[in-house]
């Protein structure tokens, strides 16, 4: 059984060997991330994560969920 990597993480996330969390596939949906993280970005969930991240100038998942884009449901 594994535990949560990091205080509040969601879910599991494994490490790279050189031991930072591995990066979020650029090809999630983005209503999967919305789901997950109780967000709303105001974009059609079948976007992927890397064009929302392109579009908003955010260099990774945890940068954009950090972010004030999007509501909080």
């Amino acid at each position: 059984m594994a535990k949560k990597d990091a205080p509040g993480m969601r879910g599991q996330r494994s490490r790279n060997d050189s031991g930072p969390l591995r990066q979020k596939r650029g090809d999630t949906n983005v209503s999967t991330i919305e789901a997950q993280y109780g967000r709303d970005f105001g974009v059609r969930g079948d976007m992927h994560l890397k064009t929302l991240l392109e579009r908003t100038g955010h260099e990774s998942l945890n940068d954009l969920i950090q972010s004030n884009t999007g509501k909080k449901s």
